[in-house]
């Protein structure tokens, strides 16, 4: 049996897919095998030795210490994909907004409520709130994963002109990107080009604050800005001095932040990007599936620091072990096997950056268990070792 600690409330659906025969649920359990969760911050935590696997419902990890967990041999898994359709569609209501002036135009329909002459006042108040159509327009877009190819395509069918940039494109994600998405050599590229831009990179060390200064420089006067990706991917200084300069005439945001709050150019929403029931279904589903099969059979899929290693289960014992990525671990593995005279019916080792993972099918396993996993550990570079029967 293990035991799965909730952070978050997590969809029903996705935890019926631990059987109660496998698996106990515990919200409040200190020592669990796995843990699922969304948007809790995990980085003040302390975590058990007991710990094999992380779970995020969701795209980003940025709430989970995944350095530490790869240091100790804990697969962080996500959902991607999971919340993308959810996010493509409020990219587009972010479109529409940044153009049609809505958001103000209700505000202030509402602020004359009380007026006798209401329907006067509409009529003579709205052309204050006239925007332009994005027929015809240029959006451009700036990282092309799951989300970003759903918008590029989006905008296509919405008689836009596209222009995308990813120098980091995945087979994948070319397979279901239409040729009709022009391909930009830069990020400088496109915002020099575009009416419209949106961002769906991830955040991290190299991409904090993109867009900065130096872009804003360097982009179409007068674009809309989008971003529903990761707040930090924006200097809001520089985002505030756009918008004074003209540079960029609305900024759409689902991440709020005290400096961006006030500014009749800026629409800020409160993180709605996976708000949807069928975002985080889905999202709960594909990590519940992903921890059943990590722990039950060591395979691993969608890990963020892991290297993807599956192997289907034929019944056979089988032996995970988690290691640095360097030369002679394979052989150094095999020398120990050997010494128990361990037939091995199926070795796999994948590899992703400096953390590399074996999952070995064992034809049967001897009888001083606990001395084949010492001598496992006893490899230097080896992290964890995990005997699945």
């Amino acid at each position: 049996m293990f035991t799965i600690r909730t952070l978050n409330n997590i969809a029903p659906t996705g935890l019926a897919k631990l059987s109660e025969k496998q698996f106990i649920i515990d919200d409040a359990c200190e020592t669990p095998d796995g843990i699922i969760l969304r948007s809790c911050d995990m980085h003040c935590m302390e975590l058990n030795d007991e710990l094999l696997a992380v779970a995020r419902a969701g795209a980003g990890t940025n709430n989970v210490p995944v350095d530490y967990c790869s240091q100790r041999g804990i697969p962080v898994f996500n959902a991607p994909g999971g919340n993308a359709n959810a996010v493509k569609e409020l990219v587009l209501t972010g479109l529409f907004i940044s153009s049609r002036r809505i958001v103000a135009g209700s505000k202030w329909v509402q602020s004359i409520a009380n007026s006798e002459t209401l329907n006067k006042d509409i009529e003579a108040g709205k052309k204050n709130f006239v925007g332009p159509e994005i027929l015809g327009k240029t959006l451009g877009v700036i990282g092309l994963g799951a989300i970003g190819v759903l918008v590029a395509n989006a905008a296509l069918d919405l008689g836009m002109d596209v222009i995308g940039y990813d120098p980091f494109l995945s087979l994948e994600s070319a397979w279901h990107l239409s040729p009709s998405v022009e391909k930009a050599d830069s990020i400088e590229d496109v915002v020099a080009k575009s009416d419209y831009i949106t961002l769906h990179i991830p955040l991290n060390d190299k991409t904090k604050n993109t867009y900065n200064e130096e872009l804003f420089a360097k982009t179409k006067k007068g674009a809309r800005l989008l971003n529903f990706a990761r707040g930090g991917l924006v200097d809001n200084q520089a985002m505030l001095k756009a918008l004074e300069d003209g540079i960029i005439s609305r900024y759409i945001t689902d991440f709020p932040e005290k400096e961006l709050l006030g500014n009749e150019n800026v629409i800020v929403t409160p993180h709605l990007g996976a708000s949807t029931p069928e975002s985080e279904e889905n999202c709960a589903i594909m990590v519940a599936q992903e921890l059943r099969d990590y722990l039950n059979y060591g395979n691993v899929k969608n890990s963020v620091n892991f290297p993807n290693c599956t192997v289907p289960y034929n019944g056979k014992p089988r032996i995970a072990v988690s290691h640095k990525n360097i030369v002679n671990m394979i052989g150094q593995l095999g020398a120990v096997f050997t010494k128990y005279s361990i037939n091995i019916d199926k070795l796999v080792n994948n590899s992703k950056g400096n953390l590399a993972y074996n999952i070995i099918v064992c034809d049967s396993l001897p009888e001083n268990e606990e001395d084949l996993i010492r001598d496992l550990y006893a490899i230097n570079s080896v992290i964890k070792v995990r005997l699945l029967k």
